[in-house]
């Protein structure tokens, strides 16, 4: 049986077209996916991400714990600060991408993907038994993430009254909370703008408080053509539990130092990056004729080849566009299959779009 947010009534008033993710009845679209992709980009739009797991962590050990658990050191993270990174398997591979935010020596959230919500928890705790952790899934709390060029200045005013003035004064990837409200200035779509965290009650008021200043909402189909842009991985897509972050352009989410910090998976990645030869992790625009999809391959000049991870038609860059992982080199032009004949594409550097800007020559 598939699960609703709070916010499920407010999505049919809206006219969604829903469909069920992860075991959710989330919005695909409301009318339009292309108006709302470009809403976020040009102005602001509003994300239902409550089937996002929020799981609060807590105790003595906690610090200890989580630099065990995850790739990035929560001990260089400043009190009510953000950091991304991943949590492995004993041999490299993504258990699951997440945020974490810190809010004291012994108190942290983590955010982590509705998809994999189940599996978090149990390697969370089993990991856990050694340490004093307390571990607690926020199952009454609501998410909505408010994304786009005017988010912040359309959502300040409001949030709940606790919030405006530590909201307005918060930098990239920092964190504020008012007893169980949070806001936080993270999101998955390359735009400025506030994750907000509200007990179920209080999330439809601000939800249609947020439609009548007019920011868009928007669907699981904006998302994806958003964050593709903005050269995000997608859990499931680019990375599962058989890749590492050295092969998904997640590599920059792992300290190393000190080299004392035995995180899990560390041995794995320390043996792949001494072997060398890693993947390149590239996006791909299209040249010839198609829609670059989830895994076409991809043939370098040589005849060595690669695999799209992540692709689809880019309403910024009005191409179709694609992250792919491809043999190490110094490649820029490929070759990529589509319904049995090879089209011309680019090899470039991501990310395509950021902050509205684009950052490929087109």
């Amino acid at each position: 049986m598939t699960q609703k947010t709070a916010l499920f009534e407010e999505h049919l008033q809206a006219g969604a077209r829903m469909v069920e993710f992860a075991g959710w009845e989330m919005p695909l679209h409301y009318g339009s996916q292309l108006a709302e992709h470009h809403a976020v980009r040009r102005a602001a739009g509003m994300f239902d991400v409550s089937h996002m797991a929020v799981v609060d962590l807590s105790g003595s050990q906690t610090t200890h714990f989580l630099r065990r658990l995850l790739t990035n050191d929560v001990a260089l993270l400043p009190h009510g600060k953000a950091l991304y990174g991943c949590m492995l398997n004993v041999e490299g591979g993504v258990i699951d991408d997440l945020i974490t935010y810190r809010f004291s020596d012994t108190d942290y959230r983590l955010v982590v993907n509705a998809a994999t919500r189940d599996k978090d928890l149990a390697w969370m705790r089993r990991q856990s038994e050694r340490f004093d952790v307390r571990i607690r899934e926020r199952d009454d709390l609501s998410m909505l993430a408010v994304q786009g060029p005017q988010a912040r200045a359309l959502a300040t005013p409001l949030l709940p009254a606790g919030l405006r003035g530590p909201a307005e004064a918060l930098a990239p990837f920092a964190a504020a909370r008012d007893g169980e409200a949070m806001v936080a200035r993270t999101g998955y779509t390359g735009e400025d703008g506030f994750e907000i965290l509200l007990p179920h009650a209080d999330i439809v008021p601000l939800w249609r408080a947020l439609r009548a200043a007019g920011v868009q909402p928007c669907g699981l189909g904006a998302r994806d053509t958003l964050r593709l842009e903005a050269g995000l991985n997608l859990y499931g897509m680019d990375m599962d539990e058989t890749v590492t972050p050295l092969e998904c352009g997640l590599g920059w989410t792992v300290t190393w130092e000190p080299p004392g910090r035995r995180f899990i998976g560390r041995s794995a990645l320390e043996r792949q990056r001494a072997a060398g030869g890693l993947p390149r992790w590239v996006g791909l625009v299209l040249e010839g004729k198609g829609v670059l999809r989830n895994h076409l391959p991809v043939y370098l000049a040589d005849g060595r080849q690669g695999e799209i991870t992540s692709g689809g038609f880019s309403p910024t860059l009005q191409r179709s566009i694609a992250m792919a992982r491809i043999p190490p080199g110094d490649d820029t032009r490929c070759e990529v299959e589509i319904r049995g004949r090879r089209q011309p594409a680019r090899i470039v550097k991501l990310p395509f779009v950021r902050r509205g800007k684009v950052l490929i020559d087109l």
